[in-house]
């Protein structure tokens, strides 16, 4: 034999081993792809399902998916499902789903996706490649022999209550909740209770409680002569006016003292009436000044025309045994 062709092939077979050695080292029996395709046809539009498989064993090395653009080679990835993990002892095993579709007629295709195996040993990192499919898109089939045909006018359907069912059930629902909310409200607001009358006050008593109020309030005393006239007088002839039905406010003393004079009630309070009011007329008019005895003086008699003046209540029988 040719000993330059015996070295050549001696060099190849020990180049092959050492080759096979590698590559059964960084490739491990475990790591494994399957993959297949649901259809090799599809319409324009329609989907082809790919499915793949990788199996390993991650004590060994981890793996990084392969990267899946939306549109290669002409085609669409419509849709990724999410991938499926599946342990059976040292063997782990992924799943996933790709839905294919094309828009456009041809045959395509689907190409393979490479897996990036990294060993733990600290070996180089290695490739696995998934199988490549060929994809045939059609048109859909047109008989052009027949006429165009026109657009159909659009077609009502008639509802039914079945259809508004969810939104019968979301009113009655609401009017549940308002009318539950205003029993609420209604029971939780506590009855306002009316404050009961005031009782009315007495003219008499009103009067006389007046009177005591100007009293207490020293004017004369504090040289505001005029300003406890005018107050005293004022109380005497509303008191006239409520008690006697007479006005009194209007009247000068001249004019309200000659009605006492023919009033058949107040005739007898005339004098009384007439001391009161002239002594009034010369602290607010005449600017007289006078005495102190006057001024208790007409005080007194104007708590005494009130005291006497005071109407009688007769009772009933009827009002006595109530």
């Amino acid at each position: 034999m040719n000993k330059p062709i015996f070295i050549k092939l001696f060099l190849t077979a020990y180049l092959f081993f050492i080759c096979a050695n590698l590559f059964a080292q960084s490739h491990p029996a475990n790591d494994d792809i399957t993959t297949r395709i649901s259809t090799h046809q599809i319409t324009v539009g329609d989907r082809a399902r790919l499915f793949l498989q990788l199996q390993h064993d991650p004590k060994q090395s981890s793996i990084q998916w392969a990267a899946m653009p939306d549109s290669v080679n002409g085609l669409e990835i419509v849709e990724k499902s999410k991938i499926d993990t599946v342990i059976n002892g040292n063997i782990t095993t992924y799943r996933q789903k790709l839905e294919i579709t094309g828009f456009d007629s041809g045959l395509f295709e689907v190409p393979s996706f490479k897996f990036r195996f990294i060993p733990k040993n600290g070996d180089s990192a290695y490739f696995r490649i998934s199988d490549s499919f060929q994809l045939l898109v059609q048109t859909v089939a047109v008989d052009t022999t027949k006429a165009f045909k026109p657009i159909k006018n659009i077609i009502y359907v008639k509802a039914s209550w079945l259809d508004y069912i969810w939104y019968i059930i979301g009113g009655v629902i609401l009017l549940i909740g308002i009318v539950i909310f205003v029993i609420y409200m209604a029971r939780k607001k506590k009855p306002v209770i009316p404050e009961p009358p005031k009782p009315v006050e007495p003219l008499h008593d009103r009067t006389l409680r007046l009177l005591n109020e100007l009293e207490a309030k020293q004017l004369w005393q504090k040289n505001k002569i005029k300003d406890y006239y005018v107050e005293l007088t004022d109380i005497i002839r509303v008191y006239i006016e409520e008690r006697f039905n007479t006005p009194a406010m209007e009247l000068t003393t001249d004019e309200l003292l000659e009605k006492t004079r023919i009033h058949k009630e107040l005739m007898s309070y005339h004098d009384l009436l007439s001391m009161i009011l002239h002594t009034a007329d010369l602290a607010k008019f005449a600017k007289a000044q006078p005495l102190p005895e006057e001024h208790v003086a007409a005080m007194e008699n104007a708590t005494k025309f009130v005291h006497t003046s005071k109407p009688i209540i007769i009772q009933t029988p009827i009002e006595k045994q109530i």
